[in-house]
């Protein structure tokens, strides 16, 4: 069986790391006998062409995707069109958004044929069992689907037990090279399941109450898998990490034990760190530990569950600067009940604790309980207009706060950060910053331009160059460099800079393929189709061609 998994569009704006729920999803598929491929528009640009192409070349019986809110009508989207090009697919999603949307989400898109509610490997096993057969979806658990046009929901899948049964994720089937382009760490979990209750999480109900560890040895093989792709920066995803001290020992010394060299961050909670467990963290390569603190505000606290006081905030701060980690805390505005005295309070307390901190405004995603019991708090939520719920924008109100004094606020603690930025970039072309502030400058600059090759599919655009004699092949990837700062504006050198070190650590290459040079992002299957010669592993004999050798050994710089 054919399984299409679509990584459906994601600002880069949001620093989208290689997507951790579709790799599970892709690997418990290829566990049940599955062939997978996943259609990445993450990092490579969406068009319906482009989708019914890759459908046409693949020809797969299931086309599925997952979600969060934000990218969820875009991702509907995708599947809709990948069922009305080839009706005979089924088409299935999955994921916290439809888990928790699933009736309506089925009423909206007649489309898609099947939901898959909550943690998907059980029940994926299930359907592969059946031959993903429809009459068999009533006997399965964790399922959402039509059946006479009625919509029948069948009993949630119990979450599993061991996690140590499970496949790695499937990362080798993403266009990593692209995803390394960007820079953004990858994420890794250690565990599944939160046992706290804060009204605006779909933690404990997306992943159950109880905590399931997975092995120390496990995880480090996941790491270690991760670092042979060239990858030196990892985040580790789940809530509770820090929360349980046996685990932060065992993974930091199987770590060390290895001798693993590599960076990383991680979430936490203010009332579980201790001075010791940093230290072994620190020791192991963690430098940042990110902090949900919510508000500033007591009462606050108690009123969305969040179960910790101002003091451990403090406390963990404190702790973090002694043992040379890095605390960022993060605060949402437009909690219920939320007023400008309250928000005063977080503003005071955020500035007090020496750390860094940034603010998100309320997002009531499906599922949570501030949405589904919205009537019990001060609270309305505005719009269910799903692309808004990036949390970047105010869409709720409370009796003492409009969302235009939300906004206002948050503005008004941006506009602080971009003059400080605007200082810096001005000192970086006066030449007047210190080094640091000119590496940040440098790779701002270099990740915009990042965004435009991916988004914009420049490399693929403009990589294409007839095979010209005349031509010296150290010369391609110069005209390359020159294609995109035409085409963009974008300063040469920060072009030929960023595309050199992109040669270098493989993330493109060039081939001659018939009469032309193409340049390419590595695992492009466009290009791997095509009898093509490397140009920048092997260099070959291009007598034939009357093309020039490149030097042996060495990337078309």
């Amino acid at each position: 069986m054919k399984v299409a998994i679509i990584a459906s569009p994601y600002p880069l704006e949001e620093a989208p790391a290689p997507p951790l729920g579709i790799t599970y999803v892709a690997a418990a598929f290829e566990s049940a006998g599955a062939e997978v491929r996943i259609f990445d528009y993450i990092v490579s640009r969406y068009t319906p062409e482009k989708l019914k192409a890759q459908l046409d070349d693949f020809q797969p019986h299931v086309v599925g995707s997952t979600s969060v809110t934000l990218n969820f009508p875009g991702a509907a989207d995708i599947v809709c069109t990948a069922k009305r090009h080839r009706p005979s697919i089924i088409a299935v999603m999955g994921g916290p958004h439809v888990s928790f949307d699933a009736a309506r989400t089925l009423e909206t898109y007649p489309e898609i044929d099947l939901i898959v509610n909550g943690e998907g490997e059980r029940t994926i096993a299930a359907l592969m069992e059946q031959g993903m057969e429809m009459g068999s979806w009533e006997n399965i658990r964790g399922l959402t689907f039509r059946r006479d046009g009625q919509i029948i929901a069948t009993e949630p899948q119990p979450f599993i037990e061991d996690l140590n049964t499970l496949p790695l994720p499937a990362r080798h089937l993403l266009p990593m090279s692209r995803y390394q382009a960007l820079g953004f760490p990858v994420s890794i979990i250690t565990s599944r399941g939160c046992p706290h209750s804060c009204i605006f999480c779909l933690g404990r109900r997306m992943v159950g109450r109880k905590v399931r560890q997975r092995k120390a040895s496990l995880v480090v093989d996941e790491i270690e898998q991760i670092i042979s792709y060239g990858i030196n920066r990892i985040n580790v995803a789940d809530d509770l990490f820090v929360s349980n001290q046996g685990k932060v020992k065992e993974v930091c010394e199987e770590i060390l034990n290895r001798g693993l060299k590599f960076t990383w961050s991680a979430f936490a909670r203010v009332n579980t760190v201790d001075r010791e467990a940093l230290t072994l963290m620190r020791e192991a390569g963690c430098d940042s530990v990110s902090f949900g603190v919510e508000s500033g505000n007591p009462q606050m606290l108690k009123r969305i569950r969040k179960g910790i006081t101002l003091d451990q905030v403090r406390e963990a701060c404190s702790l973090c600067r002694e043992t040379g980690i890095i605390a960022y805390n993060t605060f949402i505005v437009g909690l219920p009940g939320e007023t400008p005295q309250t928000l005063q309070e977080t503003d005071e307390f955020a500035s007090s604790l020496g750390a860094k901190y940034g603010y998100h405004f309320l997002a009531p995603f499906p599922g949570t309980t501030v949405r589904e019991e919205v009537e019990k708090y001060d609270l309305e939520i505005l719009t269910d207009d799903w692309t808004r719920y990036d949390a970047n924008s105010a869409i709720v109100r409370t009796s003492k706060l409009s969302p235009e004094e939300t906004t206002r606020f948050v503005d008004a603690f941006d506009s602080k950060i971009q003059t400080i930025w605007e200082e810096r970039v001005q000192g970086y072309y006066d030449k007047t910053n210190p080094p640091e502030f000119d590496h940040q400058v440098e790779s701002h600059f270099r990740l915009q331009l990042v965004y435009r090759l991916l988004s914009e599919e420049l490399i693929e655009k403009l990589g294409v160059f007839p095979l010209d004699p005349a031509i010296k092949s150290d010369n391609i990837l110069e005209g390359l460099c020159r294609r995109i700062e035409d085409a963009t504006g974008v300063d040469g050198e920060l072009i030929t800079k960023t595309m050199q070190g992109f040669v270098a650590s493989g993330y493109i290459k060039s081939r001659i393929c018939g009469d032309e040079y193409i340049w390419y992002w590595t695992h492009n299957n466009r290009v791997d189709r095509y009898p093509c010669l490397d140009l920048t592993e092997s260099p070959p004999d291009l007598s034939v061609t009357g093309a020039t050798r490149p030097i042996a050994g060495k990337p078309l710089l």
